[in-house]
């Protein structure tokens, strides 16, 4: 047989495949209810609005839409996206906007453009297991830094940026996912916000704000995004995925105007340009004012499957002492701590069996951590699967734990 091993890069033989993505192949067999994946409702899609939008883009630039466009991206639909980026208090316009296949692909560029192998950067633990990806891919030295209810906790990250600066080395940039954050579903405070943003400008480095969720706010106040707070140290990503299709792939990139057009050279050898088609028709959707209508559909939809969820966990989830969970504003995640003594990882096998999936959290840290851990979806699932797939989940917490106190207790 071919070592075929032989062949590849260091880059290629250091890639590792998602835990979700290898995850999810287990929970698509007949009557599993997933909780496993950040999948939007797919009831909630304006299939009819895109239609007519399709219908409209053919018309009107059938061939122009049809073609190859330019890498940024089409100039109409970053003018718009400007437009809603100054309405949450950005000052930014088309010129520091890239259009990018998803904000995972955007991950990719900021490790492409970022980093060597061995570089430090800075995350929160636990963090987003695509960036994870993405930033290992690229040889990066991930540190973590705890999470609390405030978000990453600044004074932790300020004590080993210090601690590198005394050997002479400091991180490429920081990695925040400030609102609803995947997977706890913590929103960062605006006192953490200011000290994130001194300590960027203190110790001069570059933050990449991933954004995924913050237009999906269920309750409370808005707190200014880290690129309406300083736009010079500030590379933001978002994407169409969760407030209107993933089907689409597409997303942005918004920052600096020389770290932006690094990002395009950089996209050009990957895709040369995002889907022109499909830029068309989100041109023309969000110019008729159709995706602030569309957020306020899924908004409402998802608070009440929030709340639903919570109230199930109550009623359902053993009285376990160190057993809890996350209390989202928005988003799509809840992040539930078992007791110590347990592990969500070889509980995971248990729960499949009993119909029900979730996504372990030690995927979301680039290093040892969050064994008895794992995160849930609650935007995917219908109210009734809801209900059932909590049900089971207690279930096999109940049976589980006590399996582990026998272990324990035997010698």
């Amino acid at each position: 047989m071919i070592n075929y091993d032989q062949f590849l890069s260091n880059t290629a033989k250091g890639m590792k495949r998602s835990e979700i993505r290898e995850l999810l192949k287990l929970t698509r067999k007949p009557g599993i209810i997933s909780f496993a994946g950040g999948l939007p409702a797919p009831d909630l899609f304006p299939i009819d609005d895109i239609k007519e939008m399709c219908k409209i883009v053919l018309e009107k630039e059938g061939k122009t839409a049809l073609q190859y466009g330019p890498t940024e991206g089409d100039n109409r639909l970053r003018e718009e996206l400007a437009k809603m980026m100054n309405k949450d208090g950005v000052n930014i316009s088309s010129d520091h906007i890239l259009i990018v296949t998803s904000s995972q692909q955007g991950l990719d560029l900021v490790g492409k453009i970022f980093v060597d192998p061995g570089d430090v950067i800075m995350i929160s633990r636990p963090t987003y297991v695509g960036a994870i990806q993405a930033f290992h891919s690229y040889g990066a030295k991930m540190m973590g830094i705890e999470l609390d209810q405030e978000g990453t906790q600044t004074i932790l990250l300020e004590a080993e940026i210090v601690k590198l600066a005394a050997k002479g080395s400091k991180p490429k940039f920081i990695y925040e996912i400030p609102d609803f954050q995947n997977p706890s579903g913590i929103t960062m405070s605006l006192k953490r916000r200011k000290e994130l943003i001194r300590i960027a400008e203190k110790y001069d480095l570059i933050i990449v704000e991933d954004s995924p969720y913050r237009q999906l706010r269920f309750e409370g106040k808005s707190e200014p995004s880290l690129i309406g707070m300083n736009s010079e140290r500030i590379l933001s990503l978002y994407t169409f995925s969760k407030i209107l299709l993933p089907g689409f792939r597409l997303g942005w990139m918004a920052g600096p105007s020389e770290l932006i057009q690094k990002a395009v050279t950089a996209k050009q050898s990957v895709d040369l340009c995002s889907s022109p088609f499909n830029q068309s028709i989100l041109y023309e959707y969000l110019s008729r004012g159709l995706l602030e209508k569309q957020i306020i559909v899924i908004g409402k939809a998802y608070k009440e499957k929030r709340d639903f969820m919570l109230d199930k966990m109550t009623q359902y989830m053993p009285k376990l002492p160190g057993l809890k969970w996350t209390q989202p504003q928005g988003g799509l995640f809840l992040w539930v701590t078992l007791p110590e003594s347990m592990d969500a990882g070889e509980m995971f096998i248990a729960a499949v069996e009993k119909q029900v999936a979730y996504v372990v959290g030690s995927a979301f840290y680039p290093d040892s951590g969050g064994s008895n851990c794992f995160r849930m979806n609650f935007s995917y699932s219908s109210m009734a699967e809801i209900e059932e797939g909590v049900k089971r989940l207690a279930q096999v917490i109940d049976t589980w734990k006590g399996r582990r106190e026998t272990s324990i207790i035997t010698p």
